[in-house]
C-alpha cells in the first residue's frame, strides 16, 4: 500500500464517520478528561461488551471508584454488580480489584505510561494497553481489535491470523500519523457496514481498496 493510498482510505472513512460519534471507550475517555484510570477500567469492561453497555458499566462503576483506592474499597461481589451485565464481569471485577492493588502498591496510585508494565496487570492484553496509551496519554499506540483485524485481512492490506499479528503487520506498513485513528474509525465501520457476515459491500467507500477476501454473502 502507497502513502497516498492510505491517506484516501482514511480521509473516505473520516468523512464517512461524521455525525456518527465514537466508540465507547473513547467516549469515557472524553467524559472523564482522558483519565488513564478511567480508560483503563472502560477498555477492561468493554471486552466481549457492546458499546451501550460498555458506557451504563464504566459510568456506574466510575462513579462509585473514580481511582485506584475507591476500588480497592470495594468488595468483589460489589464490583461485580456494578460491572454487570458486561460480559464475563465477574472475571472482569476480579482483575480490577487486583489492578488496583497493584497500582496503589507499585505505582503510587497511577496508571503507568507503559506497555510492558500494562501488559502485566491481569486481563490486560494488548489491545487494551495500546487503547490506555493512546486515549489516556496520547501517545502513538495501534489497537487492533477484531473489527480492525478482520477488515484489514478482508481488505486484502495483510494477510495474519491473530489480531497481533495484524497489529505487528499494520505497524510496519500503515503510515505512523494513522495509528491512533485506524481503530475508532475501523471499529464502526465494522459495526455498521463491514460487517462479518453479508456486509454491506453496495455501500462501501472504501471498495477500491479491498479485495473482499473471504466475503461470500454480500448487500
Amino acid at each position: 500500500m502507497l502513502n497516498r493510498e492510505w491517506d484516501a482510505i482514511v480521509k473516505s472513512l473520516e468523512r464517512w464517520r461524521e455525525g456518527l460519534g465514537d466508540p465507547s471507550v473513547t467516549m469515557v475517555a472524553e467524559r472523564y478528561r482522558r483519565s488513564p484510570w478511567a480508560v483503563l477500567v472502560s477498555t477492561i469492561l468493554s471486552l466481549r461488551t457492546k458499546d451501550e453497555v460498555t458506557l451504563a458499566t464504566s459510568k456506574r462503576l466510575l462513579e462509585k471508584a473514580p481511582d485506584p483506592k475507591s476500588l480497592r474499597a470495594l468488595g468483589e461481589d460489589e464490583i461485580a454488580r456494578l460491572s454487570y451485565p458486561a460480559g464475563f464481569y465477574r472475571t472482569k471485577a476480579r482483575n480490577l480489584k487486583a489492578i488496583a492493588e497493584l497500582l496503589l502498591e507499585q505505582y503510587g496510585d497511577e496508571v503507568p505510561a507503559d506497555m510492558e508494565k500494562l501488559l502485566a496487570f491481569p486481563g490486560v492484553g494488548r489491545k487494551t494497553a495500546n487503547l490506555v496509551l493512546v486515549e489516556a496519554f496520547g501517545l502513538p499506540g495501534l489497537c487492533v481489535d477484531t473489527h480492525v483485524h478482520r477488515i484489514s485481512n478482508r481488505a486484502g492490506w495483510v494477510e495474519t491470523k491473530t489480531p497481533e499479528e495484524t497489529e505487528m503487520e499494520l505497524r510496519r506498513i500503515l503510515p505512523q500519523k494513522y495509528w491512533k485513528d485506524i481503530n475508532p474509525l475501523l471499529v464502526l465501520y465494522g459495526q455498521q457496514l463491514c460487517r462479518p457476515l453479508s456486509p454491506f459491500c453496495s455501500a462501501c467507500i472504501i471498495k477500491k481498496y479491498c479485495r473482499q477476501t473471504g466475503v461470500g454473502k454480500t448487500r
